[in-house]
């Protein structure tokens, strides 16, 4: 059976809310940088930065991607998917970075079934139920 390939993505991508603590001096030269209108808000700052180091590395993330076999971008699995895969007598090894997505209606016997591993860099999405019943076999 071919590998599943990752859905479609949305016009607008999803996000994930991250924490970070930043030292006063920092902070205020965000601040500084803000207020002169070099950036909306302090996110916008910290957007761009993010971008330009993932651009400054981006042949680096390539050359990892190809060497672990991940799939870039987002993929989902549906409940038909893994009924397929099971069908098949198959399991999957999930690799990806960026988003994975297993549907609601995905029970945790059926994920267990199915799902032989799963690395995620990124963001699961997914039931309590699967993410507890998958826990084992995240790396």
């Amino acid at each position: 059976m071919p590998p599943l390939s990752p859905s479609a993505t949305s016009s607008k991508p999803l996000d994930e809310k991250i924490t970070i603590n930043v030292g006063v001096v920092d902070l205020g030269q965000i601040d500084l940088l803000v207020q002169e209108g070099f950036y909306a808000n302090r996110t916008d700052l910290i957007r761009t930065a993010i971008r330009n180091q993932l651009s400054t590395h981006a042949e680096v993330v390539r050359q990892v991607v190809a060497r672990k076999m991940l799939v870039l971008g987002i993929q989902h699995f549906s409940a038909d998917d893994l009924r397929a895969v099971q069908a098949a007598g198959q399991t999957l090894q999930i690799r990806v970075l960026g988003l994975a997505t297993i549907a609601p209606d995905v029970s945790p016997e059926l994920a267990l079934a199915t799902i032989d591993s799963l690395t995620v860099m990124g963001a699961l999405h997914a039931s309590a139920a699967v993410k507890a019943a998958l826990a084992h076999r995240l790396r």
